[in-house]
């Protein structure tokens, strides 16, 4: 599919347009996919764990840098997914907490920088429409 003229099919952002939350979201979803390179480089099949758990925060970071508004969807969908991956490793494999714990807090930080424009935008709509009732 071609990109009108003009445009570099992102939906009309680029790096120098993002917000402070969209900066954010990039970093921590890239500090995410250090983390997982870090810990599983040691398994017996690397490779594999990072395809599974390394690759999707790494190209979500770079979908929202290039400007894509469904990468911050999906990073809040799949950060609910690390969220709860890292409380049940935290609670179960006590070798592994620290790496755990370090997911949890990422995946926090995921899922408010994602949803967080949204849910201003909402309060802001109710707001107005509020004062504009007075």
């Amino acid at each position: 599919m071609a990109t009108p003229p003009g445009t570099n099919g992102t939906n009309g952002a680029n790096a120098s347009t993002l917000t402070a939350a969209a900066r954010v979201l990039i970093a921590a979803l890239a500090a995410l996919a250090a983390l997982f390179a870090a810990w599983f480089a040691p398994q017996p099949h690397p490779w594999a764990a990072l395809a599974v758990f390394a690759l999707p925060p790494a190209l979500l970071a770079i979908g929202r840098w290039r400007g894509r508004r469904t990468a911050a969807y999906w990073s809040s969908v799949l950060g609910l997914f690390w969220f709860s991956h890292g409380v049940m490793v935290a609670y179960s494999r006590p070798a592994e907490r620290w790496f755990a714990l370090a997911e949890v807090a990422l995946a926090l930080v995921i899922i408010f920088a994602a949803s967080g424009p949204g849910m201003r935008a909402r309060l802001a709509q109710k707001k107005a429409a509020r004062n504009q009732a007075e």
